[in-house]
């Protein structure tokens, strides 16, 4: 697919329709204090994976509505002093899958905590653990549209709720330091990324490439690629129903949690990026509040972004914070 969106020099100003709602953070503040109602109950099991240079976790949290949510916590081996931390969320579809699938970071001599997206981890990678026992209205199937009649219903509410009790579960580690946290993700999982950071205040750095979840209103009519086609679909069925569903979706913009966002940050977008286009992307980009921030482009790919060398750039760009 050649160049489809904007040109780069429009990108580099483009801002999101988006309109925040007026109780934006309140609503946010009513759900993270109602999760915090729950005992967190962190509990970590040593597995044996068959891996030597690291030691891994089985972990289990209590996520949105204390439900239980499963990651993994992986260590360099031997580690006797608390390390530096990396929490990372995963793409539309996948799971926490296997140990092994996740090495990079615990490579570098950081702690690594990878979280199961509820209700996923069936679609590719080595599968998931985490159930999501909220039901909801009828959507189409996928999850963009789970719950969409209302704020409080939404499935993303639950997903990024998950999230930041992830960091604190992650955090709650004795090998682990607090101090020194970043988080990241591709796609849905950079996506989860700007929401945390948006919502937890003291992270050191974030890092979401070609997130997904950003500018509903260009997203939902500049693309007709999945997942953002499920609105679309959705929306062909329930014809009259547009402004309900954006208003559901506002509360769960990228856009309006990059406002919000403090922690330096390092973006990446592909220009042919029919999934996550990068006109949304540049939208929480642009948005992102904090000076210390840059933005990867890649000219000539689509979803897949910068693979390992946007990874490879990561491991430079995260070294004075973290």
């Amino acid at each position: 697919m050649a160049l489809f969106d904007l040109p780069l020099d429009e990108l580099k100003e483009y801002r999101s329709a988006s309109v925040e709602p007026e109780d934006f953070d309140a609503f946010w503040s009513k759900t993270l204090q109602e999760a915090r109602e729950h005992d967190l109950d962190a509990r970590f099991e040593p597995v044996d994976t068959g891996l030597t240079t690291v030691e891994v976790n089985d972990v289990t949290f209590a996520g949105f509505g204390g439900h239980p949510v499963k990651g993994w916590l992986t260590l360099p081996a031997g580690t006797a002093e608390p390390l530096p931390l990396v929490v990372e969320f995963i793409g539309y579809g996948g799971g926490r899958g296997l140990p092994h699938e996740h090495l990079l970071w615990a490579s570098t001599g950081r702690a690594h905590f990878v979280m199961d997206t509820r209700g996923q981890g069936s679609a590719w990678g080595g599968g998931g653990g985490t159930a999501d026992p909220v039901g909801g209205a009828p959507a189409y199937p996928g999850f963009m549209t789970r719950g969409i009649d209302a704020p409080e219903n939404y499935y993303y509410r639950r997903v990024f709720t998950d999230a930041v009790r992830a960091v604190e579960a992650a955090r709650s580690h004795p090998l682990t330091d607090a101090s020194r946290t970043a988080v990241l993700g591709g796609s849905q999982g950079g996506g989860i990324t700007i929401a945390v950071g948006g919502l937890v205040p003291d992270l050191a750095a974030i890092a979401p490439d070609v997130p997904f979840l950003c500018d509903y209103p260009r997203a939902a009519t500049v693309t007709d690629r999945h997942p953002y086609r499920e609105i679309g679909l959705f929306l062909k069925t329930h014809r009259g129903r547009t402004a309900d569903a954006l208003r559901t979706l506002s509360y769960f913009d990228g856009v309006h949690f990059a406002s919000r966002g403090s922690a330096p940050a390092l973006f990446s977008a592909a220009l042919e990026d029919q999934t996550c286009p990068p006109s949304t992307v540049f939208a929480a980009f642009n948005a992102w509040s904090r000076e210390d921030k840059r933005i990867e482009v890649y000219d000539f790919n689509d979803h897949e972004g910068g693979g390992p060398y946007q990874e490879a750039t990561k491991l430079r760009w995260l070294k004075p914070y973290l």
